[in-house]
């Protein structure tokens, strides 16, 4: 009986040992805040097996050392855009009001862009009028056509995309397409991804995914490229919340239709999505595309300021909460934010009760269904808290609001690809577009106003009147939001 006793007390002796190195491991990683140390011991000590599996799996941002490694290589070696021949002509020069100044300071810091004026900007009328728009732009192509997506379906609007490409590239244009090899993994797999690839189209995949047995030694599976990206002559660039995909979205159509914003911009700010595509395709391709970057710049037209910044697990550790709150705390009259994934940090949360607080009129929108559970039951553990502050909080029945947008008092606005939530802020390559124009803001307030006009508004009490079991699973699920 000695021996096996001995055996079982060496095994629980193991274990706890392999416990705190797990723990230890949590306390010494760099970046990570209180509640996300807080969360990951626990979750390791009450499940032992369990959690040090889970933080095996999702514990750590890391895309693998050697693709940081690359990446960061290859972003040290890209041309400066303010380098770029004709980059200080006098119309490139932004007329940005002093008090809006340090938000695009901040921004500068993230990508290392500086604000760039000359830009015209079209906010697009939906989902398929922005496919419509992205055919047109590929058919009048004459250089370069260059694309990025997170998510690309073989749908209609996806295969109309796919076969501009192959007419442009039947023609000389240079197409570069990528997309994420999770998000698009549908038509990676497809004969149409084949079809483009025997056309002329250059492909590459951002973070493919590999073995997936295999993958969790070399970086976490579910961090991934989210950026959508277009390009086209080194003057026209899109950005905005939608993936190259029908609104009826087939691979979750039981939340259909996503609703989406895009702006079409043209002008110098199209260099520096150029950059960031390059960023992306030089990591992954052994093609040099610092050439296209050093070209002259082209002439600019008189247009407004505008300013890339893209984020991600290689960029500047929380750059995109850091965003977010500098610009909530920069409101004096309004804020309006319309998000479809909400699981804010503590200082995020703070920042936007802070602005209704200070009298602020403060609204965000929501979808009134998600299609993650966690994620809805998450958010709604922090509406209490906001309607308290002076928040007011709508939720859209139309659809998936999936358009990721941020108005500023009237005159800014940030869209693009971000969501409020852990994986925008820590896990995914983001990008996004801040510009000051009052003319365009007021489009893309519009639109806000159409949203919040087919909304539903959540009172106070109606949150008070929840169930304590409601509240019971909203709260468990956003302790866990360190985790998510």
């Amino acid at each position: 009986m000695t021996a096996p006793l001995s055996l079982s007390a060496l095994s629980v002796a193991l274990h706890v040992l392999l416990q705190a190195g797990f723990v230890a491991r949590v306390l010494l990683r760099p970046h990570r805040d209180p509640a996300s140390r807080i969360t990951w011991v626990v979750v390791i000590l009450a499940l032992p097996v369990l959690g040090m599996a889970a933080y095996v799996l999702l514990g750590e941002v890391s895309i693998g050392r050697r693709r940081a490694e690359r990446m960061r290589e290859v972003i040290a070696a890209l041309p400066r855009v303010q380098d770029a021949p004709g980059a200080h002509a006098d119309a490139l020069r932004p007329v940005i009001p002093g008090r809006y100044a340090p938000l695009f300071t901040l921004g500068r810091t993230i990508s290392g862009f500086d604000p760039v004026g000359g830009n015209r900007g079209v906010l697009l009328a939906d989902s398929d009028a922005t496919i419509d728009a992205l055919v047109e732009d590929i058919d009048r192509a004459a250089d370069h056509v260059h694309l990025l997506f997170y998510i690309w379906l073989p749908d209609h609007n996806g295969l109309k995309v796919a076969a501009a490409l192959r007419r442009a590239a039947a023609r000389g244009v240079a197409c570069r397409a990528m997309a994420d090899g999770l998000g698009s993994r549908l038509l990676i797999g497809s004969v149409h991804w084949r079809a483009m690839a025997s056309a002329g189209v250059r492909l590459a995949l951002a973070l493919p995914i590999g073995n997936p047995l295999l993958r969790p030694f070399t970086g976490r599976i579910d961090l991934r490229n989210h950026r959508k990206i277009v390009v086209i002559d080194d003057c026209i660039t899109y950005c905005g919340s939608q993936n190259c995909a029908d609104p009826a979205f087939a691979i979750k159509a039981r939340f259909a239709p996503w609703v989406d914003a895009v702006i079409r911009f043209q002008g110098p700010i199209a260099r520096q999505n150029q950059t960031l595509f390059a960023a992306d395709w030089m990591a992954q391709v052994d093609e040099d595309l610092t050439g296209l970057l050093r070209r002259p710049i082209p002439p600019a037209e008189p247009g407004f300021g505008a300013q890339v910044i893209g984020t991600g697990p290689t960029v500047r550790f929380a750059a995109m909460p850091e965003l977010f709150e500098t610009l909530m705390h920069a409101a004096r009259r309004e804020l309006v934010v319309t998000t479809p994934y909400y699981v804010p940090n503590e200082s995020m949360q703070a920042a936007l009760c802070a602005s209704a607080r200070r009298g602020v009129e403060t609204t965000i929108c929501f979808p009134a269904r998600n299609d993650s559970f966690v994620v809805a039951a998450a958010s709604r553990s922090y509406y209490a808290d906001l309607l308290a502050a002076g928040v007011r909080i709508f939720e859209y029945p139309g659809g998936l609001l999936h358009t990721k947008s941020l108005t500023l008092d009237g005159e800014v606005t940030l869209i693009g690809s971000a969501n409020m939530d852990r994986r925008s802020f820590d896990l995914n390559y983001e990008n996004n577009i801040l510009f000051h124009d009052p003319a365009l803001t007021a489009r893309v307030r519009e639109r806000q106003a159409r949203y919040l006009a087919g909304a539903r508004e959540v009172t106070p009490e109606e949150v008070q009147g929840w169930s304590r079991r409601r509240r019971l699973w909203n709260n468990a699920i956003a302790i866990l939001g360190p985790v998510l």
